[in-house]
């Protein structure tokens, strides 16, 4: 086997590798020699979700590997998803191919700013989403996943205060659908779902009139959807607001010919390859995150390479952190995860 070339960081991102056959022999060759596990993140470009062993959500991707017998586990995603793999898998070395992948959602709520805000209502029941830092989980009551989070408000009781972070459009949908007053959320949002806006919506769903609607509650857009089908002005029957895991199970038993898909584009490879027959559209053809887009294939060679970046988390925190994952899983499933 001829080894590839250096990769070479430029930009802010490693490069100098193509994805071709003999990256591919070489993947193999140093998963095997490592023992290790690679995980990909269904927002991966499709090259890096093609190599993985395991394609998926975050969540569903730590536990699935915390089941197995690997030494390593690669993760390709963002930061606070190595962090969770971590935290499910103490005993095992995590690496992530480039450290400075983080996210935006994770990032608009520190471990400091939950504290202060725990301190205004005492007595509060927190429910943090999983796309949060491990200190904030290690701050949470209980973790929810987009599939779940409903469910998860719902189990607790009636007379608790919740305080729900950090996304404002997940909060939003969960306020909705349980009726819930005593709910407050905190205003944080994922950059890109954000940027999937009411307009893209109404003028892809007037240019396609037949198209079912896939929406994550995570969107900008999730709100506008709701109202639209209320008004009859988009089918209530075309509207599914779903995890990226429901999308795929949709995918899967979907009559329909075209489906518009409201989330991060890395998700429309999975979504076709599921169903080849149908034609998934991007709401947003620009809803592509900078960070997840990082972990390229010379970053990968090169985390596999040299063993780098490697995510530990304090055992303190882990510990109140896994305790708060616990917590949701024993309410029920996380389903398809974020």
């Amino acid at each position: 086997m001829t080894l590839l070339a250096e990769p070479v960081r430029r930009d802010g991102v490693w490069q100098g590798v193509e994805a071709d056959r003999s990256w591919a022999q070489e993947i193999d060759a140093l998963k095997k020699q490592r023992n290790a596990v690679i995980l990909a993140h269904n927002y991966q470009i499709p090259e890096i979700q093609d190599i993985a062993d395991f394609t998926g959500d975050s969540l569903a991707l730590s536990r699935k590997a915390a089941e197995t017998d690997a030494d390593v586990i690669v993760f390709c995603g963002v930061h606070f998803m190595a962090e969770s793999a971590k935290i499910l898998s103490p005993n095992k070395t995590v690496l992530i191919p480039d450290q400075d992948a983080g996210c935006s959602l994770a990032d608009s709520i520190t471990a400091e700013q939950l504290r202060e805000w725990k301190a205004e209502h005492p007595g509060a029941v927190v429910v943090s989403y999983v796309n949060t830092t491990a200190e904030v989980k290690a701050l949470t009551d209980i973790c929810c996943t987009s599939s779940n989070a409903v469910d998860v408000v719902a189990s607790i009781d009636p007379e608790r205060e919740v305080l729900f972070c950090p996304d404002q459009f997940l909060g939003a949908h969960v306020k909705r659908e349980t009726g819930r007053d005593n709910i407050r959320i905190w205003a944080g949002e994922c950059h890109v779902h954000a940027g999937i806006s009411a307009q893209h919506l109404a003028e892809q769903a007037q240019e396609h009139p037949d198209a079912d609607l896939y929406i994550h509650p995570e969107c900008g857009c999730a709100n506008s959807a709701i109202y639209l089908s209320g008004e009859g002005i988009i089918d209530r029957e075309r509207v599914h607001m779903l995890s990226t895991g429901g999308m795929l199970e949709h995918a899967r038993t979907t009559q329909q010919d075209k489906v518009l898909v409201a989330t991060e584009v890395g998700m429309l490879h999975q979504l076709r390859g599921a169903a080849p027959e149908v034609d998934f559209q991007p709401v947003n053809d620009r809803a592509s995150c900078k960070y997840m887009k990082m972990i390229t294939p010379a970053a990968l060679l090169r985390c596999l390479r040299e063993g780098k970046d490697e995510v530990d988390v304090p055992a303190h925190i882990a510990d109140k952190a896994r305790a708060s994952l616990e917590a949701m899983i024993s309410i029920g499933e996380p389903g398809g995860g974020e």
